[in-house]
């Protein structure tokens, strides 16, 4: 299973992205049926390899239809046979220092 943190930045639309965020997050995240945790910064997507640079993809195009430039930060954690691993590695954080972290 592929763990990935991804953001796609659109570059040249004002100082505000949350329109691009939001639309991708209704059009793309949430129909893909992959569990993910949105952050301030960015989205994590965990999946089998294809779903995930799947939905990445799709992210990408939906974006580029009305942005002419657009930044793309990704990094990806690939573990064969690991599944559950968006919330298990928060959990372990907590467990190990005993308490809650927000996330």
């Amino acid at each position: 299973m592929l763990l990935a943190d991804y953001s796609l930045t659109p570059i040249g639309t004002g100082t505000s992205v949350s329109a691009w965020v939001s639309r991708s997050i209704d059009i793309i995240i949430d129909r893909s049926g992959l569990p993910y945790r949105l952050d301030p910064m960015g989205t994590c997507v965990e999946g089998e390899w294809d779903e995930v640079l799947g939905v990445l993809k799709a992210f990408f195009a939906r974006m580029a239809e009305d942005c002419e430039r657009i930044s793309i930060s990704f990094k990806g954690d690939w573990r064969k046979g690991a599944s559950g691993r968006l919330t298990a590695k928060i959990e372990k954080v907590e467990a190990t220092l005993g308490r809650r972290v927000t996330t």
